[in-house]
Order: C-alpha cells, then sequence, then structure tokens
C-alpha cells in the first residue's frame, strides 16, 4: 500500500507538462498529424515545426558562445516517464541546468528532454538535415528564466529554446545511455513513472561538438504547436547501437506499442535557417558585414572572414595560372 501512495505521489508530483500530455492527439488515424489542426488552430500555422533544412540555404553565422551550466553536474531524482505519447527525462532538484548565448537573449531553465523515433533505424528524427531523417532525436526543453514556468513561456514568442540531437548508428553501445534503456524497461506501460538509480550527467549523452548548429524559429511538434521555439540543431550525431534504440520502441501507448512518433515536415515558409560556424574559421579576418544582415529574422552578428579567405585564394590561383600561362607560350 505504501508503494502504490509513493508511485501515486511521484505522478502527481511530476504531471507532465500540457506540451506532450493527452489522449487528444497521436500519430496515426483520425488523431493523427493531419488532424491536429482540426483542434489546434496553430498547428496550421506559417511557422511551424520540424523543417527540412537545406544546407545550402542555410545563412553562415559567428555567435557568441553557448554557456552550458550544470550539464556536467551528476545530478539525483531524475525521473523517467512514459506519458503514453514519448519517455520524459525530468530533474526533481534545484538548480536546473540552464543554458545561455548562441542566439538566445537571456538564460533559459531545463525542463524536460524527450525523444522522437521511427519504426526502424531508417527513419525517425522530427528535422532532416537534406531531406535524410534519422532513427531517433532528442529535444531538450528550456523555459525562458524571466517568465518562471513553462506554462507562462509558451505564451511568449521568444518562451522556449529546445536544443536538438540526432542520432545515428554505431556497431558499439553508448555507454552513458545504460541507465536510460534499464529505465525504459520499467516504463513500458503507459503512465508508469521511475527515478533513475545513479546520478546523471546531461553532457554524458550529447555528442562532442556543440559549437556547430543550425537555429530557427519554430513550433512546438506536438499539440498545442505553439510558435514560440528557438530551434537549436546540432550537427554532429550521437551515436548509438541498434539495441539501444530498440529500447524506445518497446514503450506503449494506450493504444498499443510507440513505434512512431515523429510528426511530418512542415513548410519552411520565409523563414531563415543559420548555421553557426566555429569562430576559429574567421581567426584570419574578423569584419562585419552589415550588407548581409537579414530582414525576416532577427539580426545576428557575421564575418566575411569566410568567404573573404576562399576568394584570396581563388584570386592568387588565377594569378598562378595566368603566369604559367604566360611562361608556356614563351
Amino acid at each position: 500500500m505504501r508503494l502504490i501512495i509513493s508511485s501515486i505521489f511521484a505522478l502527481a508530483f511530476f504531471q507532465v507538462p500540457e506540451l506532450t500530455r493527452g489522449e487528444d492527439f497521436g500519430y496515426d488515424g483520425v488523431i493523427g498529424p493531419q488532424h491536429w489542426g482540426e483542434r489546434y488552430r496553430e498547428c496550421t500555422g506559417k511557422h511551424q515545426s520540424p523543417i527540412n533544412i537545406n544546407v545550402l540555404r542555410v545563412k553562415q553565422v559567428t555567435l557568441p558562445e553557448i554557456v552550458f551550466i550544470g550539464f556536467d553536474d551528476s545530478i539525483d531524482g531524475v525521473h523517467v516517464t512514459n506519458n503514453g505519447h514519448t519517455v520524459l527525462i525530468e530533474v526533481e532538484n534545484e538548480p536546473h541546468p540552464r543554458v545561455r548565448g548562441g542566439p538566445l537573449d537571456g538564460d533559459y531553465v531545463f525542463s524536460q528532454m524527450h525523444f522522437h523515433w521511427g519504426d526502424n533505424d531508417t527513419f525517425g528524427s522530427e528535422d532532416k538535415i537534406n531531406h535524410r531523417s534519422f532513427p531517433m532525436e532528442l529535444h531538450m526543453v528550456f523555459y525562458k528564466e524571466e517568465y518562471r514556468s513553462t506554462s507562462e513561456a509558451v505564451k511568449h514568442p521568444d518562451g522556449l529554446t529546445v536544443l536538438a540531437f540526432f542520432y545515428e548508428l554505431d556497431r558499439h553501445e553508448h555507454p552513458a545511455y545504460d541507465d536510460i534503456t534499464l529505465a525504459l524497461s520499467n516504463v513500458t506501460e503507459p503512465y508508469t513513472s521511475v527515478i533513475m538509480s545513479h546520478p546523471f550527467s546531461f553532457l554524458n549523452i550529447l555528442p562532442y561538438d556543440l559549437r556547430r548548429y543550425f537555429t530557427y524559429r519554430g513550433s512546438l511538434t506536438t499539440p498545442p504547436c505553439s510558435e514560440v521555439v528557438i530551434w537549436l540543431d546540432f550537427e554532429q550525431p550521437v551515436r548509438l547501437a541498434h539495441d539501444q534504440i530498440e529500447a524506445f520502441r518497446e514503450l506503449k501507448s494506450a493504444h498499443g506499442k510507440i513505434t512512431h512518433n515523429f510528426r511530418p515536415i512542415q513548410p519552411i515558409g520565409d523563414r531563415v535557417v543559420f548555421y553557426n560556424i566555429d569562430s576559429n574559421y574567421f581567426s584570419y579576418n574578423e569584419i562585419d558585414d552589415p550588407e548581409e544582415q537579414t530582414t525576416t529574422s532577427r539580426p545576428y552578428r557575421r564575418r566575411k572572414g569566410h568567404n573573404s579567405g576562399h576568394s584570396n585564394q581563388w584570386s592568387l590561383l588565377c594569378c598562378l595560372s595566368a603566369l604559367l600561362a604566360i611562361i608556356c607560350c614563351l
């Protein structure tokens, strides 16, 4: 009896945020993504997520360094919950990890992280890169600190940021994911929750390179599809073994196994996708280029160095070719 009461208290204390809770949406049939707009009007908006990122059309930028606060801490009291749509990882103890810098104006506080996957290893991510789908994608959701909560942040156009990470297959298992897959085996049934048996570190489950990423303005990828998200899609994938990804497909909803839980690609419309490049690329020439600022999104500090370097090399090559042609004529 004490165990039952404890479980009820844990679920009551860690209520699943509205952005991923409810039985009024799913990924198939009459409650699938094509019908979300019938109940949630913003799901038919012009700045929806996910999108396909065409790397030939992104705007290269160099942004301030992102500061990851508390990502390398060993965190106790980490809850893993099957909410019937995905698996949520939430942090009980304060202070929560946070991020600042990059395209963000102010501090953003960790709310929860969750995963999206497909029926097999050939697809499953929500955003795509050059129409390439990855077998799984991680979303780390943060709310802007000044709004004090996720429920208040979704009322503001800059309320949330999501750090998105892609996964690709590896022959070897990723040891940092052992605690997650172990927890998954205890929450296969919907609306169940467990606490991780060991301290958990965010940094251990992320890729090494956190400096190169795509960023754009978009929405939540589940109802109510609020267009309040600054997306950061990191370029370097996390490598997991097949069995580690397969463990997520064992989770169940009220209708059976959650074999897939990703929203289809949405039109990019008039939005600009920015690609942050390591600032070391610009160490030889840091000149502001005001002509390259865009009027359709928040202006970012941009550099001429990368293009200028290629231009100088090309000019030198042309001169050498011309000189060689003259010598040959002699």
